[in-house]
């Protein structure tokens, strides 16, 4: 069967079986190589209550959430894009 990607969309080259991950949206198991991770900083209080304290000079501590995304999910929140058509590996004709 053909593939699209010399790497097949991983990044483990000779390694053998690597652990999966769950994706934190649609709860597949993906490999650990193809996962895509979003790193984001949540603030623990509300944004008018955060402009309040920052003038008066408090230090506001922020939680950092990583989220686990599958391929699908990561282009279905936009965090991947799909390839422009010229980007795309040449498919080859018989």
């Amino acid at each position: 069967m053909p593939f699209k990607r010399k790497s097949r969309g991983r990044a483990k080259g000779s390694k053998g079986k690597e652990p999966t991950v769950q994706c934190d949206n649609c709860g597949a198991y993906v490999p650990r190589s193809k996962i895509q991770r979003v790193t984001r900083r949540v603030s623990l209080v509300s944004g008018d209550l955060a402009r309040e304290l920052r003038e008066k000079g408090a230090y506001l501590a922020e939680n950092v959430v990583v989220k686990n995304f599958c391929i699908s999910c990561a282009i279905h929140y936009g965090i991947l894009k799909v390839r422009a058509r010229d980007e795309r590996k040449p498919q080859q004709f018989m």
